[in-house]
């Protein structure tokens, strides 16, 4: 761990960054606890560094291939750091993971068909089902005794409408931090190959995951059920390169390659960008030890998280199993969305993201980013606690 250092403050208001401007904050919010946008607050691996400073230092930026080692690179993680053997040939290149579901849903469905998903659940999916003119279809996740499982009764009869065509599939889960057992995904293959729905699989947190959970990618389970989906892949989550990345879409089935490969020439998606390709290879090649260092570093914020909200009633904790991004129930106390949005933001300091944006199923719960220095999540958390214990006392006395 000493190699790398994640309790560096690092200003992240020096760049343009989405998680602390006023997009997203607000101008009355630009001094509060960012813990809403999905990434982290440390600095990229030191061989990405090294291998951006290398490639500036050429000078010269014009037009360029793939570099002949990207490719290997991203083959060798997936079959070495989770046991997938992918064909390179089976993977096209995309700008990002967003920009490969809107592609999915335009090729293999048709205006007005359902794309099932299942909240509460990134928020993305509902705007790329409804700007493409898709029906979203819920199968919303179901909480049982502190643990979100998929229903599957209701998945069958999802899939059985005949009009209902594709599943959006968030693998490891955003925001509930499920990551999904072999078991569980055989079952929803299963159910979608007899009733003709398309699997696409979000998969970007795939790396990110906590000791005794392992992620198990959808297209892994079988050829058959390889056949059935599109996974989509990035490492802007892993190695925290959002802004310097591109994103990678698998897909087996030849048919469907070839319509992803002409819709990709018909939009011109198909230019590299120098600092992304460098910054991913060097990533993949080796940027093993880093990732393993932060996983080890966030899992050591989990474990703060759990010791502080035991002392914070009215606060629970959905226990993650993967991402870094934790999903709080403030239902107990007491608070209407926007009320609880408010009270976070002008009792607590916090700026997380609003549970509603998830969905229904997310009202009363909120999003918190927990991929930040401990110190500044230790000084989030004592905000929490005087806000909740203020908040209690009040009502108390009323």
């Amino acid at each position: 761990m000493a190699e790398f250092d994640f309790d560096e403050e690092i200003d992240r208001r020096e760049v343009p960054a989405l998680k602390v401007h006023r997009i997203v904050l607000g101008e009355d919010g630009m001094e509060l606890f960012a813990g809403g946008v999905a990434d982290m607050d440390f600095r990229a691996p030191p061989c990405v560094l090294d291998a951006i400073g290398r490639r500036a230092a050429h000078g010269v930026f014009g037009y360029e291939t793939v570099p002949d080692g990207l490719m290997p690179a991203l083959t060798d993680w997936l079959r070495s750091r989770h046991g997938w053997v992918v064909d390179p040939a089976h993977i096209l290149r995309a700008p990002n993971v967003l920009n490969s579901l809107a592609m999915a849903a335009n090729l293999f469905t048709e205006p007005g068909e359902g794309i099932i998903v299942q909240p509460p659940v990134f928020f993305d999916f509902a705007d790329i089902i409804a700007e493409n003119g898709r029906r979203m279809v819920e199968n919303p996740l179901v909480l049982r005794d502190g643990r979100y499982e998929m229903d599957f009764d209701g998945l069958e009869r999802a899939a059985a409408d005949p009009d209902t065509k594709m599943i959006f599939l968030c693998n490891p889960h955003n925001p509930v931090g499920r990551v999904w057992r072999r078991d569980e995904l055989l079952r929803l293959g299963e159910i979608c190959r007899a009733h003709g729905v398309l699997v696409v699989s979000d998969e970007i947190h795939g790396d990110i995951t906590f000791p005794g959970h392992d992620y198990t990618p959808f297209a892994s389970l079988s050829e058959t059920e390889a056949q059935n989906s599109i996974t989509c892949l990035s490492p802007a989550k892993s190695f925290n390169i959002a802004a310097c990345s591109s994103a990678f879409t698998v897909v087996p089935d030849p048919g469907r390659r070839r319509a992803f490969q002409a819709e990709n020439s018909r939009l011109t998606v198909n230019k590299n960008n120098a600092f992304a390709s460098v910054a991913m290879e060097a990533a993949w090649r080796e940027g093993g030890p880093w990732l393993d260092a932060a996983l080890g570093y966030i899992a050591g914020n989990l474990a703060e998280l759990h010791a502080r909200l035991a002392g914070i009633p009215g606060v629970t904790l959905i226990e993650p199993e993967g991402t870094f991004l934790a999903w709080l129930d403030f239902r107990k106390l007491g608070f209407t969305p926007d009320d609880l949005t408010s009270f976070l933001r002008h009792e607590a300091g916090w700026a997380i993201t609003r549970g509603i944006a998830f969905g229904p199923e997310g009202a009363g719960f909120g999003r918190l980013n927990i991929a930040c220095t401990r110190a500044r999540l230790a000084r989030a958390l004592d905000g929490l606690e005087k806000a909740v214990i203020h908040h209690r006392s009040q009502r108390n006395d009323a």
